[in-house]
């Protein structure tokens, strides 16, 4: 211990005169060598005491293993449908820079997304958006530990331009590459924000995607009920145009989805009897196209009814709206509650960790998430849902699951063929 006293004054001289490496300040110079007295004594007391500065830093800094200090950053890149995201997140789950180019103006105009008219918009955005989470974070791509893109699933002509760009950049830059699975980061961005240990009950809710998953770790997923047919997202933006919401100028600029939750806070959502979809089965499966054949049944009477054409809109369109998202909450209810049934007989989950993470772009309706919670309320489970901003497609969750799988070393690839290999998936 002498020595390291011997040592302590002159290194507190040098402290407040180190630059600043990657943004951390050099400060903490004492405490890296405290740590490495402990770890390698004898090391330390080699000929400590006469070192140069710059030789000192050098040892602290890469001669003993690294910056132990020294935050980690991940990359995200996705492309899986209509918006280009990027960012950069550190491990300790703190957003560095972020950007995003949403298509969803143009794709409104059209009726729906048209996959060309995306994977067009996503390779002329591209590189703007990732350079640009890149200059939020004050970084360039040497200072990154990893990249990590979505492969899979999605829209392919979508999924070929981020998956082609991550790989590309990681190659250029010599970075290990971590292929994305999308849903995978829908489940796991609520661990940025909440502490949600494994294993915990998903739903994925989205416009592509329905999904019940029972998520036991990193690697370890089982899906215990999916649509057969339609996501729930999709019901709600389809049914949103037949509605001919764009046509109601405060609804001009919105998603099929938030037109309807909009109209509904202002409707009676027992107006309109909906069927109940799946009733005569036993499991957990998802089913929204009969929903949306019973609203066009009900629009079409309705049109004829107060004799509406062209692109006005029924009288009772409120009504309408809260009827269907009622409808669409219920499905959703019920199968998550028979999900829960088959937990507890299963004795899947901890009696002291039964979690519900709710996630995916339906997510942010605030009446189905209100109808989650009293479910959650009832049966004993703590609801957990990402920021609204984090339900719908980011950059920010690519980069989040990067970092998980990179900090557990699950499915980094390193070696450049291995990445040259790596492929994008549409489902």
């Amino acid at each position: 211990m002498a020595a390291l006293t011997r040592v302590i004054p002159r290194l507190l001289s040098y402290n407040y005169s180190l630059p600043k490496r990657n943004g951390i300040s050099a400060k903490p110079y004492f405490i890296y060598l405290t740590s490495i007295h402990q770890l390698r004594c004898k090391l330390l007391q080699i000929n400590l005491f006469h070192t140069s500065l710059p030789l000192l830093k050098e040892v602290v800094e890469g001669g003993l293993g690294g910056d132990p200090y020294r935050r980690q950053v991940v990359l995200g890149i996705e492309t899986s449908c209509d918006d280009t995201g990027a960012a950069v997140v550190a491990d300790s789950g703190e957003v560095l820079g972020e950007a995003l180019h949403n298509q969803q103006s143009v794709h409104l105009r059209h009726g729906g997304i048209i996959p060309p008219v995306a994977q067009r918009l996503h390779e002329q955005n591209i590189e703007q958006v990732v350079n640009e989470a890149l200059e939020k974070a004050g970084m360039t791509v040497r200072d990154l530990d990893a990249i990590a893109a979505t492969v899979k699933p999605g829209l392919s002509l979508s999924l070929s331009v981020g998956t082609r760009y991550g790989k590309n950049l990681a190659v250029s830059g010599k970075k290990p590459f971590i292929p994305i699975h999308h849903m995978e980061a829908h489940a796991l961005t609520v661990r940025m924000v909440h502490k949600a240990e494994f294993p915990f009950l998903v739903l994925l809710a989205s416009g592509g995607h329905s999904l019940l998953v029972i998520a036991h770790s990193l690697d370890h997923w089982s899906i215990i009920g999916q649509t057969i047919d339609d996501a729930p997202g999709e019901a709600l933006d389809q049914g949103a145009r037949r509605l001919k919401l764009r046509n109601i100028p405060e609804c001009a600029s919105m998603s099929g989805g938030q037109a309807i939750e909009y109209l509904a806070t202002g409707g009676n959502p027992r107006a309109y009897e909906f069927p109940t979809p799946m009733g005569k089965y036993k499991d957990c499966t998802f089913s929204f196209s009969g929903l949306k054949h019973t609203l066009t049944r009900l629009i079409e009477r309705l049109e004829e009814e107060y004799e509406v054409e062209g692109g006005n809109i029924i009288p009772p369109i409120q009504d309408v709206c809260a009827s269907f998202q009622y409808a669409v909450t219920k499905h959703l209810v019920r199968q998550t509650q028979r999900a829960m049934v088959y937990l507890d007989v299963r004795d899947l989950l901890p009696s002291q960790n039964k979690t519900l993470v709710v996630s995916g772009g339906v997510a942010c309706n605030q009446y189905i998430r209100a109808a989650l919670q009293k479910l959650c309320d009832t049966t004993g489970y703590q609801l957990l849902c990402p920021p609204p901003k984090l339900c719908t497609d980011n950059g920010i969750m690519i980069a989040w699951n990067g970092m998980e799988r990179w900090l557990a070393k699950a499915g980094v690839l390193h070696d450049e063929e291995d990445i040259a290999a790596v492929d994008f998936q549409a489902s």
